[in-house]
């Protein structure tokens, strides 16, 4: 007993001197502008206090669209930002707002909606195809609308189609994913949505995944610390601690081995891209 004890006692001293040894950020608070996704499908509530506890740093995530996330990157609001939007991402760095952009993780897209699949979308193979049958037939369609990353993916794919969606049939949310995944059920309409926000909501959907598996559907997600040439007060060394994290073995392998009901949500792929 004795002998346990001591081991015990030994172990709690070498936690705490680990602890006193992780010296505090001189900026503890850490500003991360992201997308819905990454917040309404659970992803940052669980890997983000692993990163906190090893580092000290304090995340205050604001989660909005990607569009919304870039300009609070571009006015300086915010410290690093998680997207998923490629080319405005790239413009973002290109125009010297951001340092450097790194990639994360990535998952996909998928077309959502009523068992009864009114449009057939079923039977096509692709996203425009898709598309062209719901407008074809009419069938609600609920949009973002609110210039996110999964509302731009949406409106270029629209733009494949060469149709320009309008009509009581197109609803335009300008909410998250969340909430317009419960207006197309309470609807009996499509959407477009990430396989992460999909997965958690599921569950409680009426709707299904009409199509899948398209690769003009792929989702990247990347992650950019704000220029501190640009605004000498970011906290720079916070945001390249999450960067560092994010890419990291132990970052990459929460990301991997975060899922909701056994299936993976988010595939890691820092230094794929």
């Amino acid at each position: 007993m004795k002998k346990l004890l001591s081991a015990i006692l030994l172990s709690t001293s070498l936690i705490m001197t680990a602890q006193a040894d992780t010296p505090s950020p001189a900026k503890p608070l850490l500003k991360l502008a992201t997308t819905t996704s990454t917040d309404n499908s659970g992803l940052l509530k669980a890997i983000l206090p692993t990163f906190q506890e090893a580092t000290g740093y304090e995340v205050q995530v604001v989660a909005v669209g990607t569009g919304k996330a870039l300009k609070m990157g571009r006015d300086g609001d915010v410290d690093v930002v998680l997207v998923h939007a490629r080319t405005a991402e790239e413009k973002f760095v290109e125009g010297g707002y951001g340092e450097k952009r790194y990639g994360v993780m990535y998952n996909d897209f998928v077309l959502v909606g009523p068992t009864a699949d009114p449009a057939s979308v079923k039977d096509t193979k692709t996203a425009v195809d898709a598309l062209k049958n719901i407008a074809s037939k009419e069938a609600i369609f609920v949009s973002r609308g609110d210039d996110s990353g999964t509302h731009k993916k949406e409106k270029s794919l629209w733009a494949g189609t060469e149709i320009k969606p309008d009509g009581q049939w197109y609803r335009e949310a300008g909410q998250g994913m969340g909430k317009v995944l419960q207006i197309a059920g309470e609807l009996e309409g499509y959407t477009m949505t990430d396989r992460g926000t999909w997965l958690a909501y599921e569950s409680k959907s009426p709707l299904q995944i009409v199509l899948e598996g398209d690769e003009t559907l792929f989702n990247p997600y990347g992650i950019i610390a704000v220029s501190q040439e640009r605004y000498a007060d970011i906290n720079k060394d916070g945001a390249q601690a999450l960067i560092d994290w994010m890419v990291s073995e132990d970052g990459q392998k929460m990301i991997g081995d975060f899922k909701i009901n056994g299936k993976q949500l988010f595939v890691p792929s820092a230094g794929a891209e």
